[in-house]
């Protein structure tokens, strides 16, 4: 097991509590996963100590949400999605996470900025595209293997379509559940999936599905104006987060 402080300790049940609300449908919320566990290690063995809880979470998640998706979403952004983990297995050695954590925040920001200035154009359905899907699906495994920060580029094609909060929170939930299933490969070829690591990450699974039942429960309550009102100043605050860690290095 890692040796961590009595604050390494704190941090890591705060992340975890952060996944588990992600797979409850929160699914910005467990973005600060990884900068709050890179505060006490490296980037690269927070990712490596936070995958085995994102894919025991993403159990309790596809149980929640076993009827809650939007099939034609998800298929559209999932070949795109594999493209860009397998990307992100191949430059692992010489892509700087800080330059994809930068990348990440802008376009977040920007997408988010653009809906708060001009809600109206948000309001209205768009359907799922094939392009736009591939696209984003892509860049949102890339990113999602780097540093598990692929639910800003994920809301960027799913958050215009629309979909009812149960429906969204299930069809997130599936697109990285599928994500974070694929990624136990090349993680653990990437030698990211230590003994140590494992034992870490057991102790803080309880934690973490606890909190996918809490998540759970506020996504069933929320309104659902109400629901993209929060992912949206969610994605903004994240991205300003993001922006931060990727100029500080």
């Amino acid at each position: 097991m890692l040796e961590l402080s009595g604050a390494g300790w704190a941090l890591a049940v705060i992340a975890a509590i952060a996944v588990g609300l992600s797979k409850g449908g929160l699914a910005m919320v467990g973005i600060i996963s990884v900068p709050l566990m890179s505060l006490v290690m490296s980037p690269v063995q927070a990712a490596g100590l936070l995958l085995p809880i994102y894919v025991v979470s993403d159990v309790g998640g596809l149980i929640a949400f076993r009827r809650n998706l939007d099939r034609r979403a998800l298929m559209l952004a999932l070949p795109g999605a594999m493209v860009g983990i397998g990307v992100g297995w191949a430059t692992a050695s010489i892509v700087p996470v800080r330059g994809v954590t930068l990348i990440v925040g802008v376009i977040g920001l920007g997408f988010a900025l653009n809906a708060l200035i001009r809600p109206a154009l948000d309001a209205v359905p768009r359907p799922a595209r094939g392009r736009a899907a591939t696209i984003w699906g892509g860049l949102a495994g890339y990113t999602s293997f780097v540093s598990h920060a692929g639910a800003p580029l994920w809301q960027v094609y799913a958050q215009p379509l629309r979909l009812s909060p149960l429906i969204y929170a299930g069809t997130t939930t599936w697109f990285f559940a599928i994500g974070n299933w694929v990624k136990l490969i090349p993680y653990a070829a990437l030698g990211q999936l230590s003994p140590a690591n494992l034992a870490t990450a057991a102790v803080l699974m309880p934690v973490s599905l606890a909190a996918v039942w809490v998540g759970l429960r506020l996504v069933r309550i929320i309104p659902p104006a109400l629901f993209y009102r929060l992912i949206t100043w969610g994605l903004l605050a994240v991205s300003l987060r993001l922006i931060w860690q990727g100029l500080a290095g």
